[in-house]
C-alpha cells in the first residue's frame, strides 16, 4: 500500500480536516493491518521541512519525520458504580388448569404381565404365576416396571431338633393278591367217612293225601280243603312243598266268599318287610310267593283280604294266606273246570263250576272278581274274575271277593 500524504498547514481548520482524514484513513488502515501500535493508535510521520504527512504500514517513521500518534488508547479509568436494580416486572398470567386425568380404581390379576391396552390410570395389576405387582398405570407412559411380590428366599436354616414319633396310622389297604402257585403234588387217600343218617321214608302209598300221603288234583288236604296244584319242581329252595289247596267252601261263616276291601291303606304301597319303606311295589306275581306277599300286607294292613285269609285255621292250619296273581290264576283253572295242563298260562277256557264239586270244579265260588295278593302302584291291584278268566287292575277302592289257600 502507498503511503498516503498530506500538505499540512496551520490553519486549524485544516488540521481537523487532516485528523478527519485520517481517522477515516485509519479505519481503512484497520482493515488493512496497518494499526501497528500496541496502544491501538494510528502512526503519522510528519515532515517538519516540507509539512508531508506520511502513513507507514509499520510502526516506525522514516528517518527525518516526526511521530504524530493519533487515537492512542488512554490508561484505563475507575470502574464506576453499579446502577440501581430495575423494578420487577409485572407477573404474567397463570394457564389453564389441565382436566383430571381419571382416576384408578381396579386392581386386575392375571397369569401373565399386563398389555398396554388393558386398565385405567390409576389401575394396578398382579401377576398370579410370577407373584409381580404391576402400577399404577400411567395415562401416557402406560404400565411401569413390576416390582416382586416375594423376596428373595433367606438362607436355609439349621435343622430341628426331632420331634416326638407320632400315633401308629391306620392299616393300609390289603394289596391284591398274588398270581396262584402251582399245584402241589397229591396227598394220600383219606379213610373213608362214617356212614350218613339214614334218609326220610318215602311216602306211604297207603296213606291219604289228607294223611301225607300222594294228592292228586281235587283231593282233601290236611287243611280240609281241595288241591288245585301241583308243582313240577317240588322240594326246592324256590318251592320247598309239592302242593296247593284251597279252603273249602263253608270256610267262611256266611258260607259263600266274603268281599271286601283289598287293604285298610287304600292310596299307597304296602311297606317292604326288611325295611318298612313304601316307595315302591314290594309283593310278587308268581306261583309260590303268595305266602310272602300276605306276610307283607301285614306290615300294613289292619283289616281287609290278607287279614281275613290268615285269620282262617281250617284243619287246625294257620298257614293259609291270600294267592298271589300267578296262584290264583291256578284257582280260577280248577274253579273252570280246565283240565289240569291243558291251560298253563290263561283261565279263559272252561266254565265255572258252581255245584257241589266232582273233583275237576270247586265249590262255592261266586261268579266275581277275586282279589289276589300282587300290588300293581300304590292304588292299584291284580284281580282275576272268575266268571270269564280274565284278570284285571281295579282300584284298591273297590271290593272283591276272598278264597284262602295254603301250600304243603
Amino acid at each position: 500500500m502507498r503511503p498516503i500524504t498530506f500538505a499540512l498547514t496551520r490553519n486549524k481548520t485544516s488540521v481537523g480536516l487532516l485528523v478527519l482524514a485520517l481517522v477515516i484513513s485509519g479505519i481503512s488502515a484497520q482493515a488493512t493491518g496497518l494499526l501497528n501500535l500496541t496502544s491501538g493508535g494510528y502512526l503519522v510521520c510528519v515532515q517538519p521541512k516540507t509539512t508531508v504527512v506520511t502513513h507507514p504500514s509499520t510502526s516506525k517513521c522514516p528517518k527525518g519525520y516526526e511521530k504524530l500518534i493519533l487515537g492512542a488508547q488512554g490508561d484505563a479509568g475507575t470502574v464506576g458504580l453499579n446502577g440501581a436494580a430495575g423494578l420487577p416486572g409485572v407477573d404474567g398470567k397463570n394457564g389453564a388448569d389441565g382436566k383430571n386425568g381419571t382416576d384408578g380404581k381396579t386392581l386386575w390379576n392375571g397369569t401373565t404381565d399386563p398389555e398396554s391396552t388393558w386398565g385405567a390410570a390409576g389401575d394396578m395389576f398382579i401377576n398370579s404365576a410370577t407373584k409381580v405387582l404391576f402400577g399404577p398405570k400411567d395415562l401416557t407412559t402406560g404400565w411401569p416396571a413390576g416390582v416382586p411380590m416375594l423376596g428373595l428366599q433367606g438362607v436355609k436354616g439349621d435343622t430341628g431338633a426331632r420331634g416326638p414319633t407320632g400315633a401308629q396310622g391306620s392299616t393300609g389297604a390289603s394289596g391284591s393278591n398274588g398270581a396262584a402257585g402251582s399245584n402241589g403234588s397229591n396227598g394220600a387217600a383219606g379213610s373213608n367217612g362214617t356212614n350218613g343218617t339214614n334218609g326220610a321214608n318215602g311216602i306211604d302209598a297207603t296213606l291219604t293225601c289228607a294223611q301225607g300221603g300222594t294228592c292228586a288234583i281235587g283231593s282233601t288236604g290236611p287243611g280240609g280243603g281241595k288241591v288245585f296244584y301241583i308243582s313240577t319242581t317240588p322240594n326246592t329252595a324256590a318251592t320247598p312243598w309239592r302242593y296247593m289247596e284251597a279252603a273249602p267252601s263253608t270256610w267262611s261263616a256266611g258260607g259263600v266268599d266274603p268281599a271286601m276291601l283289598w287293604c285298610s291303606n287304600k292310596t299307597d304301597f304296602v311297606a317292604a318287610l326288611a325295611s318298612g319303606s313304601t316307595g315302591s311295589i314290594n309283593t310278587l306275581l308268581t306261583v309260590g310267593v303268595g305266602f310272602y306277599n300276605t306276610k307283607t300286607m301285614l306290615g300294613t294292613c289292619t283289616y281287609g283280604a290278607a287279614n281275613t285269609a290268615v285269620s282262617y285255621t281250617g284243619g287246625g292250619k294257620s298257614d293259609w294266606f291270600l294267592p298271589s296273581k300267578g296262584e290264583l290264576n291256578q284257582l280260577c283253572k280248577w274253579a273252570r273246570a280246565i283240565p289240569w295242563g291243558s291251560d298253563a298260562t290263561g283261565c279263559t277256557g272252561g266254565t265255572l263250576n258252581l255245584g257241589t264239586g266232582d273233583g275237576l270244579g270247586a265249590e262255592g265260588f261266586v261268579s266275581a272278581p277275586y282279589w289276589s295278593s300282587s300290588e300293581y302302584s300304590a292304588d292299584v291291584v291284580w284281580y282275576q274274575n272268575f266268571s270269564n278268566g280274565n284278570p284285571n287292575l281295579p282300584n284298591k277302592l273297590q271290593t272283591m271277593a276272598v278264597r284262602p289257600i295254603r301250600a304243603f
